[in-house]
């Protein structure tokens, strides 16, 4: 049976002014991050892909609703999204907290993933605001209290960690191209560090497995496309591999 994989995030809105001389106008551009991932994995698994302003109202307030997915990533989305919808914030109504929701559906046997990016782990200006939330305590990695981000424009070259025939990391070539930035993250006793920053850029974890009660879950520290992944990620042949098995570890596939 195809697994079923729900991917949370990974869009955003611009909104941008234009000056010319005395006069300005002002434009709004819709971009999204996910077509590199949903090309790569597409063919195997069964994706439902819910922008960041479908997800306020959009991701299940029951565990029914969860229960429909094998697997779950959110990816560059920030806490507040969830825990903030119209209804709440506008209203003052009560609703099911998601995130306690998740952490559950996690524990139950259902498989979590964090991408990182702006808006996840931490992140810019601490905007993520995923520390000390119930989905952290699902993650196999803590989040730091304030800005995350690693920045590094002149790139960074993984290193594996983990064995080579980990099911993660089985078939995806052991060098990986550069990449430009990631979040740091705190691995949990007992987690797998399958691969890291190299030490002179502080050896922080970019790639952690682990349990949590009957489910699996992962923390990928860096992003999914542009701009911390380059084109030349997206392009390698590890990459199609590498998001593959991490979804097939995580759906005990």
């Amino acid at each position: 049976m195809t697994k079923k994989v729900l991917l949370v995030g990974e869009s955003w809105i611009t909104n941008e002014t234009h000056f010319k001389g005395f006069d300005h106008f002002s434009s709004a551009h819709y971009h999204t991050g996910a077509e590199p991932f949903l090309e790569a994995v597409r063919d195997e698994f069964d994706v439902t892909y819910m922008p960041s302003h479908e997800a306020a109202g959009g991701l299940p307030f029951d565990r029914d609703g969860l229960d429909a997915w094998d697997v779950i990533m959110l990816s560059d989305i920030g806490a507040n999204t969830l825990l903030l919808p119209p209804e709440v914030f506008l209203k003052s109504e009560r609703r099911p907290n998601r995130l306690k929701l998740l952490r559950d559906w996690t524990q139950d046997g259902g498989g979590l993933m964090m991408v990182g990016g702006y808006l996840t782990f931490q992140g810019i200006d601490g905007s993520g605001r995923w520390h000390r939330t119930p989905v952290e305590q699902a993650l196999p990695v803590t989040c730091l209290p304030y800005d995350d981000r690693l920045e590094i424009p002149d790139g960074f070259k993984a290193e594996i960690t983990g064995d080579a025939d980990h099911p993660i990391l089985k078939g995806v070539p052991g060098d990986w191209p550069y990449i430009i930035g990631a979040n740091e993250i705190v691995p949990r006793d007992g987690a797998e560090i399958l691969a890291r920053l190299p030490q002179d850029e502080g050896g922080h974890p970019l790639l952690v497995a682990g349990e949590y009660g009957k489910g699996r879950s992962i923390a990928w520290a860096s992003d999914m496309a542009p701009h911390w992944l380059p084109p030349e990620f997206l392009a390698w042949e590890g990459y199609p591999t590498l998001w593959r098995n991490m979804l097939r570890w995580l759906a005990k596939g």
